[in-house]
C-alpha cells in the first residue's frame, strides 16, 4: 500500500511541478503517473551509477552536483516521454530543486503517518 501511495504522491509531485516551475509542462495525470514510474526506475539503475561515476566532483561541491545529475535525468525524460516537456536545462535543474523538496515533505508526511 505504501509503494502505491508513495507512486500517486509522486505523480502529484510531477503535476504541481509543471505548475511552478516554468518550462516544464505535464499533460495530464496519466502522463504523470508514467513519469513516476521511470523516474522511480532511473533512481534506482541509472543514478546510482551517475552518482558513483561523478563522485570528485560531488565532493567537491558537498553534493550540490546531485541536482545537475537530476536535472539531467530530467531533462532526458522530457526527450523520452511524449506529453512531458522540459525546455531548457536550467529549467530541468530548478525543477530538480523543486521536485527534491516536494519528495522530501511528501515522504516524510508518509512516513509520520
Amino acid at each position: 500500500m505504501t509503494v502505491l501511495l508513495k507512486w500517486i504522491v509522486s505523480a502529484l509531485a510531477f503535476l504541481a511541478l509543471s505548475h511552478i516551475v516554468p518550462g516544464i509542462s505535464v499533460n495530464g495525470f496519466g502522463t504523470a503517473l508514467v513519469l513516476a514510474l521511470l523516474w522511480g526506475l532511473i533512481g534506482i539503475t541509472l543514478k546510482p551509477i551517475l552518482v558513483i561515476l561523478t563522485l570528485p566532483i560531488n565532493l567537491l561541491t558537498l553534493g550540490i552536483f546531485t541536482f545537475v545529475i537530476n536535472g539531467a535525468l530530467l531533462f532526458m525524460l522530457g526527450g523520452f516521454i511524449e506529453g512531458f516537456e522540459v525546455e531548457t536545462f536550467f529549467a530541468a535543474i530548478l525543477g530538480s530543486v523543486v521536485l527534491s523538496c516536494i519528495h522530501i515533505l511528501s515522504h516524510w508526511a508518509i512516513k509520520s503517518r
